[in-house]
């Protein structure tokens, strides 16, 4: 309380030299709060203190009674060990008093909602509840199949922008400075302005505070604050263009429709395309780490034969991102498709079909030469780019799955 009035009245001298008037009002009027809250504090201790002083008289006469209050009181402390140091070391049974591992086999088998609870209990279960080899499970079960390496370098240059423009603004100060040196000279007087200089910096210390956990991560995609790359299947709603391809977005999750949200890269003068309520089932990881710009490199090609089914790239004029896009590979036209006197995959030339085309359509049918291939194609008909086998059964089901009602022309 001296301390308090010790720094009242310097800050009114200090306010009467009027230097930075208009910063003293504010830091005058946050003392006075202080001053007030302290004095009520005091009154409050004298109260209790003559409580404390009755109680005592009264037990000479008769027995102790069980108190609710008392035990409300202790469920409100931030930590069970506070709560253990308040009891005298005699407190009712806690959760950490079991041993570690029963302790850890517990935190194994809760969901992240309620290992989200269970790390407001107090400070010690905060830290076992963030632990990454507790939320790694998690975070594979729901997000693995949509998360490839490149949400996961995305998710590290986030973590890098959020750190450096946290230490810019650390350095830069802001309007506040003026502030934050009267208050800095104060401290050195009263241990409250100490309190009140953190509160004036928004509560954040000078070096940022990076949580590169997993839990983070895992709750940055939840609420749908993170953008990661991503591939969608039938592109715009199942837009008749975009039928049987996958192509390069940038996704962030609803959790209340449990569903993506779309942004996809722009077509050549075309702005970007934004689509909601993208499922579940139409996202993918990327397969590759070739960027939608970049031409990827075909490895596949010598081993092609009639019946495997493939991804290849392609990509409407040389201003649009590749595609990808599904067929299977055909016989030669000199070639009857009987697999016992089948030559096809001796020749250096490789028949690529996308049969949801009708027979007749120009997208129907392209070939590729198996040992020069690069990109070929032109403006009128698109650019074909790299292959990809596909070699699991997961994949061709999926494009199976995908597959249009209706013949596309």
């Amino acid at each position: 309380m001296l301390a308090l009035l010790a720094a009242f009245a310097v800050a009114c001298l200090l306010f009467l030299s009027r230097p930075c008037a208009c910063d003293m009002r504010l830091f005058l009027a946050s003392l006075c709060r202080q001053l007030l809250l302290s004095l009520l504090g005091f009154l409050a201790g004298l109260r209790l203190l003559g409580g404390v002083a009755a109680a005592s008289a009264a037990t000479e006469t008769m027995p102790l009674m069980p108190s609710f209050k008392r035990k409300r009181a202790a469920a409100t402390v931030e930590n069970a060990e506070d709560a253990a140091a308040a009891g005298g070391g005699c407190g009712e049974p806690s959760v950490l008093d079991l041993p570690e591992l029963a302790i850890d086999c517990i935190l194994e088998r809760l969901q992240p909602a309620e290992l989200r609870s269970m790390a407001a209990v107090c400070r010690s279960m905060r830290e076992r509840c963030r632990g990454d080899h507790l939320w790694e499970r998690h975070m594979t079960s729901k997000w693995g199949r949509v998360l490839g390496r490149a949400a996961r370098d995305e998710w590290r240059t986030h973590l890098a922008s959020v750190s450096e423009s946290s230490a810019a603004g650390s350095v830069s100060g802001g309007g506040g400075g003026k502030r934050r040196r009267w208050l800095a000279t104060l401290s050195c007087v009263c241990p409250v302005v100490s309190w009140m200089r953190s509160k004036a910096d928004g509560g954040k210390s000078s070096a940022p505070v990076l949580d590169d956990s997993i839990m983070w991560w895992y709750l940055s995609m939840e609420s749908g604050k993170f953008w990661f790359p991503a591939q969608v299947y039938n592109r715009e709603h199942g837009h008749v263009g975009f039928m049987m391809s996958c192509y390069d977005a940038e996704l962030s999750y609803d959790f209340h429709t449990d569903t993506f949200r779309a942004r996809y890269l722009p077509h050549g003068r075309r702005t970007v395309v934004l689509e909601d309520g993208v499922h579940w089932d139409r996202v993918r990881a990327p397969p590759v780490d070739t960027l939608a710009h970049d031409l990827h490199t075909s490895d596949c090609l010598h081993e092609l034969r009639p019946g495997d089914h493939i991804e290849i790239q392609w990509r409407r004029n040389k201003e649009f991102p590749y595609g990808w896009w599904y067929g299977v590979v055909g016989h030669l036209e000199s070639c009857d498709g009987n697999e016992h006197f089948c030559r096809c995959h001796l020749s250096d030339t490789v028949v690529l079909e996308f049969n949801q085309y009708t027979p007749g359509s120009r997208w129907r049918q392209a070939l590729v030469n198996r040992k020069e291939h690069r990109e070929e194609g032109n403006e009128g008909d698109g650019f074909y780019g790299g292959v990809r086998k596909l070699r699991s059964k997961d994949d061709i089901s999926k494009w199976r799955q995908l597959w249009p009602t209706d013949i596309l022309e």
